[in-house]
Parts: C-alpha cells; sequence; structure tokens
C-alpha cells in the first residue's frame, strides 16, 4: 500500500508566504510553557507541508545515546523510523553517528547498503528518504527524514529548506529554558520520548474506540489541542486514563 499522494507545491510567492509562516510558528512554540513534543510534530507536519515529500519523522538520541523515535507524520512513518531504529540500520541510522546527510534511493546500491531498510521502506510505500542531522555544531541531537513515496533522490532545494527547519528544531531544543549542561539536556530529551508514549497510547484508544486509523486519531488530537489551546501531552494523558472520553474528539479532526 501507498501513503496518501502528496499535494502539489504551491506556486513560488505561495510557498515563500508557507515557509516564512512555518518559520514563526516553530519559534511560537519556544515560550515558557514548551511542550517538545508538540514541537517536533509540527516540525513533523511542516516538512510535509512545505517540501515535496509524503511523510517526516524524527528520531532522538536517548541519554545513553540510543536513538528513539520522537515524532512522525503518518502511521507509516513510524513504521519504517522504528524498524530502522530496532534493526540498527538505514540513512537515519547512519546520519546520526555521522552527523552528515545522507539520501537513500530504490537502487541496487542503496539496497546493499542498507538492505533491511530497503524492503521495510517498500513495504511501506516509499522509495526515496533523506536523513538530515538535527546538529549544532559539533553536538548532534537527533535526525529529521523525509520520505518521499516516489523513487529518486529529494530535491536539492528541498533538502535545503528541510534542513534549515532541522536547525531550527535543533536550537529550540538545546537552547529551550537556557539549558546549559548534559544532564539538563538529557533530561528534556527523556521527556520528549515520554510525551510521544503517551501520545501513542492515546491514538491507540482513539483509533480502537473509534474504529479509525492511527493517523486520523492523531489528527483528532491534535485538533482538540488546538481548539481548546492545551498542551498535546496533557490531552494525550488525559485520554490515557479516562479523564477525557475518545468520543469527545469527534468533531476534531485539525486537517
Amino acid at each position: 500500500m501507498s501513503p496518501t499522494p502528496k499535494s502539489p507545491k504551491e506556486p513560488l510567492g505561495g510557498r515563500e508566504r508557507l515557509v516564512s509562516r512555518a518559520f514563526v510558528s516553530l519559534a511560537d512554540t519556544l515560550v515558557a510553557d514548551f511542550d517538545i513534543a508538540e514541537f517536533l510534530s509540527m516540525l513533523a507536519e511542516q516538512c510535509v507541508d512545505l517540501l515535496g515529500v509524503s511523510a517526516a519523522g524524527v528520531l532522538l538520541l536517548d541519554p545513553a545515546g540510543g536513538l528513539r523515535v520522537a515524532a512522525t507524520s503518518s502511521h507509516r512513518a513510524e513504521l519504517l523510523e522504528l524498524f530502522a531504529v530496532e534493526t540498527d540500520d538505514g540513512p537515519c541510522v547512519d546520519c546520526a553517528r555521522s552527523g552528515s546527510p545522507l539520501s537513500y534511493a530504490d537502487s541496487p546500491a542503496a539496497a546493499g547498503r542498507w538492505p533491511r531498510f530497503a524492503a521495510a521502506a517498500a513495504e511501506c510505500g516509499f522509495g526515496a528518504a533523506q536523513a538530515l542531522p538535527m546538529r549544532l555544531r559539533d553536538q548532534v541531537v537527533g535526525v529529521l527524514t523525509l520520505l518521499s513515496a516516489e523513487p529518486g533522490s529529494v530535491e536539492r532545494d528541498d533538502v535545503d529548506l528541510g534542513q534549515a527547519l532541522a536547525d531550527v528544531a535543533t536550537i529550540g531544543i538545546l537552547q529551550q529554558r537556557t539549558i546549559e549542561r548534559g544532564d539538563q539536556l538529557a533530561g528534556q530529551l527523556q521527556t520528549a520520548l515520554h510525551s510521544r508514549v503517551v501520545i501513542e497510547q492515546a491514538k491507540g484508544v482513539i483509533a480502537e474506540h473509534s474504529g479509525i486509523s492511527m493517523d486520523e486519531a492523531f489528527s483528532r488530537l491534535r485538533g482538540y489541542s488546538r481548539a481548546h489551546n492545551l498542551r498535546l501531552t496533557d490531552i494525550a494523558r488525559a485520554i490515557s486514563t479516562g479523564d477525557i472520553e475518545p468520543a469527545v474528539l469527534a468533531k476534531h479532526s485539525h486537517r
């Protein structure tokens, strides 16, 4: 099965406005009540909205140096990213180690380098991937992965803009609450990983209760959060504990 086809890019003027709004939106998230899960989910969504890609995902390095999936724009992207982490195979894994951008295209050479990732990407309906480091100087905190349904490399302009978005996200993570020490950074990353678990649990509850896909479940969760100006993680926790009934979210799809 293939992911939902991407929409055509807007004309240059329209795209420039969307790019400006994207950076403003990411900057606006860096406030006192910072929710890193919301921030990274927004980053993944902005990549799909702005770039010529079908999906996006964010991996973060945990305190022990392992990679964890922190946010994705779709369920299929999450499955692929989880597989890459679990099998230690793929451009995103090598990107985290090297701190350099890496690309994957559906070709014999790429399949030879990342054989398990190549098979999983095909199964998930992706023909190309671009891994971009989330790095500030020598400090790598994670990877932004751009996934495309079409085979072939991601366009150069899209890669450059994706890297700019990754850089903004990196600065946001590192400078949130004026982080100065490594233990504080580790705490922030651990919070992001814990928040993702809570959100995934809530998505599962909503999907099972309403008989909908995981992607639609997240759309409702995100829509309710925005409509009520509440933190995504707090709403997800309330769903998981039963303080908010899944049926309440039925009218709150944000797409």
